[in-house]
């Protein structure tokens, strides 16, 4: 059987981390969303996305499909259900469409044609950005169970101070040195060649991804997921950072999310409590207005290649397009869209030839190559998001 993820109605609501991505390429927990289902089918996932994504995500197409919502999450349940699909039906629940068979390969909403089946149990499933963080200790857990599940962690030194050792598992090459690691409160994940420097304080949930490095002295707690290659230093609570972005300094970054090569400033913070207590709005693309969280802490989401300079301050729920670069002094306004250059004082357009060359220099610090496809992708991003650049 061939597999697909389609990205489904939730996408406009996780921009703008889906602007350069599908829906299954959000992280979460340790895994990415298709890493997820990859490993609960042991078998390879394309997707069904955004046009202008298909030469980086292609979609591979079969004579039967079945195509998976990537905004549900998998677990042993959901996959037998998914199994014991026939052709022309589909799993759905609710006004949520799960997974369906098809040898026609659409994004199908109402499921016409489809002979439908009701799932029963709970499902686990990321509608808003705001999810990606407040759902990071349930999706850390599940991750962890299935990825240690007959496996034996590797040696963990005796200079670290470990409380509950039995929910801590080093991959190979993992090292940590001279830190407190207590699990009391979730389970503490250091991946292949991860790297932990001495006089840490960590407190879990944490999945520090295969090469990803937490400097001298971080202070990490909360269900908080570093992906692969970011670095991170500071104060860190309950804040999933997808990977090849840097946090390298101290400051405090909390109930936030960050895309891809992404850095924030020596001493930049982040408030995640209003004043007066109230839940937070936070800036909706889908509906372009804020919307209700229902949460009381929400701090700041970040899109790929954007950054902030030193002593950079953001308002309690601040939502920040793709390639953009804050610099100057104050609080910044709590949306500031994709291709902006400036801060509290105002802002211009920062030029895609502009943000390429920073992009460039990046991400050949991680030997990684910006190529023409990364380029074509950021250039309709720009374009898509014009409408709310108002200068």
């Amino acid at each position: 059987m061939n597999y697909i993820l389609f990205d489904g109605p939730v996408r406009n609501n996780l921009l703008p981390f889906t602007f350069t991505r599908p829906v299954g390429e959000i992280r979460i927990g340790i895994m990415t969303i298709k890493e997820k289902w990859e490993a609960y089918l042991k078998n390879s996932i394309s997707y069904l996305t955004e046009d202008y994504l298909n030469v980086k995500y292609p979609l591979v197409i079969a004579e039967e499909n079945i195509l998976i919502n990537a905004s549900v999450l998998p677990d042993e349940s959901l996959l037998e259900a998914i199994a014991n699909l026939k052709h022309h039906q589909a799993l759905i629940q609710n006004n949520t469409v799960i997974a369906y068979t098809t040898e026609s390969v659409v994004q199908n909403s109402d499921m016409s044609g489809f002979d439908t089946i009701t799932y029963e149990r709970d499902i686990f499933q990321i509608e808003y950005t705001w999810d990606i963080f407040s759902k990071n200790a349930e999706a850390l857990q599940a991750d962890f169970d299935f990825i240690t599940r007959g496996r034996k962690s590797q040696p963990i030194s005796d200079t670290n101070k470990t409380i509950h050792p039995e929910r801590i598992f080093f991959e190979e090459g993992a090292k940590v040195e001279y830190s407190i690691l207590n699990a009391t409160d979730g389970p503490i994940y250091i991946g292949k060649n991860a790297e932990i420097w001495e006089g840490s304080l960590i407190r879990g949930g944490l999945a520090l991804c295969n090469n990803a490095t937490i400097k001298m002295g971080g202070k990490l707690y909360g269900a908080t997921t570093i992906g692969p290659f970011s670095k991170v230093c500071g104060e860190v609570s309950n804040s999933v950072i997808f990977g090849y972005s840097s946090k390298g300094h101290e400051g405090y970054l909390g109930n936030a999310v960050l895309g891809e090569w992404c850095n924030i400033g020596a001493d930049s913070n982040n408030s995640n409590l209003k004043n007066n207590y109230a839940k937070v709005r936070l800036w909706n693309y889908a509906t372009e207005k804020f919307e209700q969280t229902g949460l009381q802490f929400c701090g700041l989401m970040m899109g790929d290649h954007s950054k902030t300079a030193i002593n950079t301050m953001f308002n309690t729920g601040t939502v920040i397009g793709v390639n953009s670069n804050i610099y100057v002094p104050g609080f910044p306004r709590n949306f500031i869209p994709s291709f902006s250059w400036g801060g509290a004082s105002g802002f211009s357009t920062y030029m895609p030839e502009k943000a390429f060359e920073a992009a460039e220099v990046m991400m050949a610090r991680r030997n990684v190559k910006f190529d023409q496809t990364e380029a074509d992708i950021l250039n309709h991003v720009f374009e898509l998001t014009k409408r709310w650049r108002k200068y």
